[in-house]
């Protein structure tokens, strides 16, 4: 087992187009115990912590089989796979029939192999846990009817979009409160004793070949979205919350599993209070995509242990690709922002290579789309500087600065900086398409006797700047549009770098 640094940088793989590519250019099939080793280096760069194989479970036939004859789905695999065929659509891989892992990847033993690849690097590895609901041909259906939200035959006459006749019972199509239902998964209760056991014992099996979870829309269920969700057809809310009583469960076989939360609507805090070590931050992604640099300081002005468990992200299998929403200098300014804060960073298999196609996971194919050596080249060299530098084990701040009554262009600048052992860190970045001006206050006070030097990580400028003019006035920046920095600050001399 990994265990996973308190910070960690994750990058998300889709395992089935993963494989499909790496088998044509083998030219032949390749299951995970197949992957060559330069492989498993090109998705660990230095400054990776942990792979997120996405989509390793069983999929369902049945869910397929509906996904096939959904004309809105089809539509959208066209637009994004012009000339996909049925053979190319595996599935949603949120449409699980058992947590074993796929035959077509390779199985159970399969996986074992690609942890052990990813362990010897010193990398862990994250998989799916999809808490709110099943295939509706998962054997739960047939052997335990009481892990579901049920109807009755009026129920399945009168709505069958939101209820399924299996036969035996009545059984709700799993949903979230503000969409129409999903029509090709059941939903589980999550104030059914029995399935609050069984959610334990699965995670525990799954705990047992990797070394963390991202857990699918986890705030589906909390108590009082389920009972708004659902109402009387859950029956008895528990006292209880569902994630502390599954988590400590599962804890007490894993101590050092990790738990990450898919999250919305400002629940981030809840989840981390119910057993979460990690929430996504959606709003952060709003805002650095939508907003200003206003806004972005806003949100980085909550506690510093709250942002430290938040995962940090410019896209993911559920949102568009960040080369298609964000011009290119922005991505890198963006990309240099969440790189340095504090929280875990998902980055997304194909994010450093540019590409733009935001493909549905449903599909094991992608269209070709040619590399941008040079954004390859900038995210690794960004992965590995923050890595090397070990700023992020220090104690994160973020920063204010000034301008002047006529020249309010540092409104645009987000500086933030890192102290500790490692040493001391400043990045800032300008989130805006003008240039930008402004004197950063630095938060150490020992600036103020001798001389300092400045040294970009990224790059292989240096400044050096008398520490008087520094603590009284903080530092001048000037940044083109969708400038950065990110510097090290030494004494004079020093031998650090």
């Amino acid at each position: 087992m990994t265990v996973l640094p308190a910070q960690p940088v994750v990058h998300e793989v889709n395992t089935r187009v993963w494989l499909r590519e790496i088998g044509l250019r083998a030219g032949r099939p390749v299951g995970l115990a197949d992957v060559p080793k330069d492989v498993w280096d090109e998705i660990t760069p230095a400054g990776i912590d942990a792979v997120w194989l996405m989509g390793v479970w069983e999929r369902s036939p049945g869910g397929r089989a509906i996904a096939l004859d959904n004309p809105a789905l089809r539509g959208a695999f066209a637009e994004a796979v012009p000339d996909i065929g049925d053979e190319d659509i595996a599935g949603s891989p949120y449409c699980i029939r058992r947590y074993e892992v796929d035959a077509a990847l390779g199985g159970g033993a399969g996986l074992a192999v690609a942890r052990g690849e990813l362990d010897r690097r010193g990398v862990g590895l994250l998989l799916d846990y999809v808490p709110n609901h099943v295939a509706p041909d998962s054997p739960w259906v047939t052997e335990h009817p009481e892990y579901f939200v049920q109807g009755d035959a009026e129920d399945a006459r009168r709505d069958p979009a939101g209820f399924l006749d299996t036969g035996r019972a009545v059984l709700a199509r799993g949903r979230d409160p503000f969409f129409p239902p999903w029509p090709d998964v059941v939903q589980l209760n999550a104030f059914a004793p029995a399935l609050r056991r069984a959610t334990a014992e699965v995670l525990g099996d799954i705990g047992r070949v990797c070394d963390g979870v991202r857990c699918d829309m986890a705030m589906l269920l909390m108590n009082d979205v389920f009972a708004r969700t659902w109402g009387e057809r859950a029956g008895t809310q528990p006292q209880e919350e569902f994630w502390p009583e599954v988590v400590t469960a599962v804890r007490r076989q894993h101590p050092h599993m990790v738990f990450a939360a898919e999250a919305y609507w400002d629940l981030e805090w809840a989840l981390q209070e119910q057993g979460f070590d990690f929430c996504y931050d959606k709003r952060l992604y709003d805002r650095v995509l939508n907003e200003s640099a206003d806004s972005v300081r806003a949100h980085l002005r909550a506690d510093e242990q709250y942002q430290r468990r938040l995962v940090r992200f410019l896209e993911n299998h559920d949102e568009p690709r960040a080369a298609r929403t964000l011009p290119p200098a922005k991505e890198r300014a963006a990309a240099v922002l969440i790189a340095t804060l504090p929280g875990a960073t998902l980055w997304h298999e194909g994010q450093f290579t540019g590409r733009r196609v935001h493909l549905p996971v449903f599909l094991d194919r992608r269209p070709e789309e040619p590399p941008d050596p040079s954004l390859r080249a900038f995210h690794e060299r960004l992965l590995s500087a923050v890595h090397r530098s070990a700023m992020r084990t220090g104690r994160w701040q973020l920063l204010d600065s000034d301008g002047w009554p006529d020249n309010d262009s540092g409104r645009a600048l987000v500086a933030s900086s890192w102290s500790g052992e490692a040493g001391r860190f400043l990045t800032v970045v300008n989130l805006s398409e003008h240039r930008a001006q402004a004197c950063v206050r630095l938060p150490w006070g020992e600036l103020s006797q001798g001389s300092w030097e400045l040294t970009g990580l990224l790059d292989t400028e240096r400044y050096e700047r008398p520490g008087a003019e520094l603590a009284a006035d903080g530092l001048y920046v000037d940044l083109p549009p969708w400038g950065t920095h990110v510097l090290s600050v030494t004494a004079s001399g020093s031998s650090r770098p």
